[in-house]
C-alpha cells in the first residue's frame, strides 16, 4: 500500500484540470499522523488537509470557528447545517472542538482521479458553504 505522499504524486495536475487550471500546491505537515495540506490558488484561506488510515483517505476543509458564529444565530445555524448535509455532493459538515469543517472520505484503494475529484469538489463545496452561510457568521 502506498504511503500518503506517494498517493498524492501527480494529483496536483489532476486537481488543477478539474478546477480549470488553478494552481495546486502540496505541503506535508510534520507529526505523528501523516497529513498533506493542499493549497489551491485563489482559495488559500481554505486549504484541504488529507490524511489516511489503513482503509480510508480523509479530506478536511476547516470553514470557521465558534468565535465567528453570531451567538444569537447559533441554534439556527445548527439546524441549517443538518438540513444542508444531504444536499452537498461528496462532503459532510462536521465539527472538531471549536472548528467547523466540511469533510469527505474515500477508500484507500480509490483511483487517483477519484481522489483528485474529491479534493476539487470539497474545495468547491467549501466556497459554496461559506457563501450560503455567511449570514450566520460575524
Amino acid at each position: 500500500m502506498k504511503n500518503l505522499q506517494e498517493r498524492m504524486e501527480g494529483l496536483d495536475a489532476l486537481i488543477a484540470t478539474r478546477l480549470s487550471g488553478a494552481t495546486v500546491g502540496f505541503q506535508p505537515i510534520p507529526g505523528e499522523v501523516p497529513v498533506i495540506q493542499v493549497v489551491i490558488g485563489g482559495r488559500e484561506e481554505l486549504p484541504i488537509f488529507v490524511t489516511a488510515s489503513k482503509t480510508q483517505i480523509l479530506c478536511v476543509c476547516y470553514l470557521w470557528t465558534d468565535a465567528e458564529v453570531i451567538p444569537e444565530r447559533r441554534a439556527e445555524l445548527m439546524e441549517v447545517l443538518l438540513e444542508l448535509n444531504p444536499t452537498i455532493p461528496l462532503s459532510s459538515f462536521g465539527r472538531i472542538n471549536e472548528r467547523y469543517m466540511l469533510f469527505g472520505a474515500l477508500s484507500r484503494e480509490a483511483r487517483a482521479e477519484d481522489l483528485a475529484n474529491e479534493i476539487a469538489t470539497l474545495s468547491d463545496n467549501a466556497l459554496d458553504a461559506l457563501d450560503a452561510l455567511a449570514t450566520y457568521l460575524a
